[in-house]
């Protein structure tokens, strides 16, 4: 009986993310065909989509000069939340139009449920990736590893956090 519980628990939070994952898709969805794309090439200048890892969230990144961005994320996972905002810096990899490694320092607080901590902590974050602008298309993807340290009782280094993320550029 408890095992069959347990299932029933389980797939209502997979129902649930797979929720919020679909209002994302349908919302960004939805934004790709009232804006109209201006970045076609291999360069953007900001983008919003989704990133998806342990959870799900929405990530917007906006470039301030041609090797320096702004990403914030909002997070929304079984363990409860999180909004990161980061500063990276991009640099070019040659013989490869479009694509790009980037690295950089942020923060982030993360709001936790019962079993996770109960409350709400605050952190250090640092982030190494590659990012792809599609030529010719108004699709940029991202993966990266954003190691960080949370302060507050039972917390300390995270290695686990990162993610890939799909994004329409405009």
């Amino acid at each position: 009986m408890l095992i069959l519980a347990r299932f029933f628990l389980i797939s209502f939070q997979i129902q649930l993310i797979m929720k919020k994952f679909i209002c994302i898709a349908v919302t960004c969805c939805l934004l790709s065909t009232v804006v109209k794309a201006q970045s076609m090439g291999t360069s953007y200048k900001t983008a919003l989509g989704v990133k998806v890892w342990d959870g799900g969230g929405i990530t917007l990144k906006h470039f301030t000069a041609p090797t320096t961005a702004f990403e914030f994320i909002g997070y929304f996972y079984k363990q409860g939340g999180r909004i990161t905002g980061l500063y990276e810096i991009h640099g070019p990899i040659t013989g490869a139009p479009g694509l790009k490694w980037y690295i950089g320092p942020g923060a982030h607080v993360g709001f936790y449920d019962r079993k996770y901590g109960d409350g709400v902590y605050a952190g250090v974050d640092g982030v190494l990736g590659l990012d792809l602008k599609v030529n010719r298309a108004p699709i940029n993807f991202s993966i990266d590893w954003q190691p960080s340290f949370e302060f507050g009782t039972n917390r300390g280094f995270v290695g686990s956090w990162g993610g890939f993320a799909i994004r329409y550029a405009f």
